[in-house]
């Protein structure tokens, strides 16, 4: 087993405190603007995120090989508690549970495939914009 230090463990704390409220802050304005009727809430803060960890990883790693403090409050913390796959399945069931089979595929393929282009979008800007 892995050892961590305390600082660690306060930082995914404090991370993930930040990044929680930042989704309900993101995810709420989203359904404000685009109502409720698809997951767009979702969608969105697990895209922003998938492009995040990319471009985070890239700049942590490459750029300023930033401390296990760091990586952990950024990364575990409030990437982990910005995106949400636990979200994603619950609505994608409900519109299982609803009938509404469209939309779940769609929220199946729609995320999957937004999730990863929005990764290595991010790994590419770090790589183009940020590494030496």
């Amino acid at each position: 087993m892995q050892s961590f230090h305390v600082l660690q463990l306060i930082a995914v704390g404090f991370g993930g405190a930040l990044g929680a409220m930042a989704r309900f802050i993101v995810s709420n304005q989203v359904y404000a603007w685009w109502g409720r009727d698809f997951a767009w809430g979702t969608l969105v803060v697990n895209s922003l995120g998938s492009f995040a960890i990319g471009l985070i990883m890239i700049l942590m790693i490459d750029k300023f090989h930033a401390s296990v403090e760091m990586r952990s409050f950024l990364i575990v913390g409030f990437l982990g508690a910005f995106t949400t796959f636990s979200t994603f399945s619950f609505e994608t069931y409900s519109f299982l549970q609803t009938g509404e089979i469209t939309k779940a595929m769609l929220n199946i393929g729609v995320s999957v495939l937004t999730g990863l282009f929005a990764v290595w979008l991010g790994i590419w800007t770090g790589k183009q914009f940020f590494s030496p």
